[in-house]
């Protein structure tokens, strides 16, 4: 038996809800870390283009154009940053000290935001870019292979840990929010990198529990590395093949630092004027089509060497990928122009009976989860306080921290005459809904009426434009050039559209990274996952980009025109992709 075997055994000696101990170190270096992402991820477009005047709390005052392309290549490089830091954890650094290095750079990064200078402000998304680089990949990888002797248990365990992602997403957004608007931006973000430091350090101080697992790999010949490969045939990357990937991977980067660079800075990366007029297309565009089209050419010409099989399931996770693109475009505007519709155009401020009803509903929102994973840790303590006390220690202040912060804001909610719900609030319903909705979901796509990939694809897509649909009836009474404030709708619409985005992020996101690992032979896994992370670091940036472009639309038009726009391209992309059902089951030869 080897002695990573030997390892993920003596794991589930010592186990907590069974599973092992260790699971649940990862569950809260996990969450304190989506604690740490979101809570800064919901401020920063409000802080942007937040007034420089007439507030209380004075942001930058940048337009929503220049935010969102600032924001939109943050989130796409947050999604390319991982295959690097994937290569480098495999082959130098191994999983746990690339989760110690990456935690410890975003703490950085969090710092480095929360002074709110411009130069800090750069330096501290850059550091996030790289720390997420190092991370993200790299606690799935732990989890993977502490359960290579048990897979059968696998599918509980990333359930648990994708419930930590979520309970983290929750609580960041609305506390770093609450304190962000109540008391001052500093706060927000300051409180995002005290629980990334505090979940690096009960992560780190842990390490006992894990013996080898996640350590610096050992070197592997080629042959140990093929004979890993059932379907092992080689396919090297030829010199135009390695070309290619420098070229496009060259055009790309420069592509997302341009957008943001020369809007707020007039420095132009890529030439203004390229091959066409400027007047009919940007020189940057020009450019990466260009780009997209040499990446598509090398694509096509790696996966018509394989056989017919291979060929064509890659053929079709390239579809599925295509439309992977027009989802998070849409789904991401929840940090973008959602952001501002919320604190610009929603009424927020409630009185009476129903600022009541309101805290008791966010009270229950708030303590219910929040003991329950209080419990959790309760559990942990038990099983592992010996072994591990001073993580243990550094996870009971955090948990300390949160109650103190909960606390604080019921009291001061309940204790005011009107209620305020923060532009934050809102962006948590869509954890709420996926903790709420998501065994519904599994169920239902384990019984004799699980729908085929591409109907999945079709309903999320047309779920994401529903939900855009009623904010943009919502929207009607706002007239065209409407100054922010002068007309508020209520916020039953944002709640709605949350809601259906949210069954439309569960019928697609899940289905999408399985398909990768089912329909792509092991041998390139690596290369398409890549592939299919590049289509969501697309839709980002477009996310960025379109989200915006809210106030120039609504100014020559009007919001629902705007939210029309995402209402009509996610539903044609499902109808789309639904009716590519029977080519997509021939190609996929069997796969579900």
């Amino acid at each position: 038996m080897s002695t990573t075997a030997e390892t993920n055994n003596d794991f589930f000696k010592s186990n907590v809800l069974g599973h092992p101990a260790g699971l649940f170190v990862l569950f809260f270096t996990e969450m304190w870390e989506r604690f740490s992402f979101y809570g800064m991820r919901v401020l920063l477009v409000n802080f942007l283009t937040m007034a420089v005047v007439g507030t209380e709390f004075p942001g930058w005052g940048w337009s929503s154009a220049n935010a969102g392309a600032l924001f939109g290549t943050y989130a796409g490089l947050l999604y390319l940053t991982p295959i690097l830091g994937g290569i480098v954890a495999d082959k130098l650094t191994g999983y746990r000290w690339a989760v110690v290095i990456g935690a410890l750079i975003m703490t950085l990064g969090h710092a480095s935001m929360a002074l709110e200078t411009e130069a800090s402000l750069y330096i501290g998304l850059a550091l996030l870019v790289i720390g997420t680089g190092f991370f993200k990949p790299n606690m799935t990888s732990i989890i993977s292979q502490m359960y290579e002797s048990k897979p059968e248990k696998k599918d509980g365990a990333y359930t648990i840990f994708y419930m930590g992602v979520n309970a983290g997403a929750f609580f960041g957004m609305m506390l770093c929010g609450y304190l962000a608007e109540k008391f001052g931006w500093a706060w927000g973000f300051g409180l995002a990198g005290i629980f990334m430091l505090l979940g690096t350090l009960q992560f780190y101080l842990a390490r006992p529990l894990f013996g080898n697992i996640g350590d610096v790999p050992k070197k592997e010949t080629k042959e140990e590395k093929a004979s890993k490969v059932l379907d092992y045939i080689p396919n090297k990357f030829t010199v135009i093949d390695k070309v290619l990937i420098v070229i496009t991977s060259v055009i790309g980067f420069l592509y997302l630092l341009n957008d943001p660079v020369s809007k707020i800075g007039g420095l132009n990366l890529l030439p203004a004027e390229f091959l066409v007029s400027a007047s009919t297309l940007s020189g940057p565009i020009v450019i990466t089509i260009i780009g997209l089209g040499l990446f598509l050419f090398l694509v096509t010409s790696r996966i018509i060497r394989y056989e017919k099989i291979v060929r064509d399931r890659m053929i079709a996770l390239v579809i599925f990928a295509f439309f992977t693109v027009f989802f998070w475009m849409a789904f991401e505007q929840g940090a973008t122009s959602l952001v501002l519709f919320a604190r610009d155009y929603t009424d927020r401020v409630l009185e009476g009976s129903a600022a009541t009803i309101f805290n008791i509903v966010n009270t229950f929102l708030t303590v219910v989860p929040l003991g329950i994973i209080s419990w959790v840790l309760f559990l942990l303590f038990k099983k592992t306080y010996k072994q591990i006390p001073i993580s243990n220690v550094v996870l009971a202040i955090s948990f300390a921290g949160v109650w103190a912060i909960v606390v604080l804001m019921l009291v001061r909610e309940f204790s005011a005459e009107s209620t305020e719900v923060t532009v934050s609030w809102f962006s948590i319903l869509n954890s709420f809904f996926i903790i709420a909705f998501a065994s519904f979901f599994s169920k239902w796509w384990e019984s004799k009426y699980n729908p085929s990939s591409a109907a999945k694809y079709g309903l999320g897509l047309i779920l994401l434009g529903i939900g855009f649909g009623l904010l943009a009836f919502g929207s009607t009474s706002i007239p065209q050039g409407a100054e922010a404030g002068a007309v508020r709708v209520s916020m039953i619409w944002l709640i709605l559209a949350y809601l259906f985005h949210t069954l439309g992020e569960l019928c697609l996101s899940p289905v999408g990274l399985s398909q990768v690992s089912k329909l792509v032979p092991a041998r390139m896994i690596g290369f398409m996952f890549g592939m299919w992370y590049l289509a969501i670091a697309i839709g980002n940036k477009l996310a960025g980009s379109m989200g915006g472009m809210i106030e120039e639309i609504t100014s020559q038009y009007d919001m629902t025109t705007f939210f029309l726009i995402f209402t009509i391209i996610p539903i044609v992309s499902g109808l789309a992709v639904t009716a590519l059902n029977p080519l997509l089951k021939k190609l996929m030869h069997g796969i579900r």
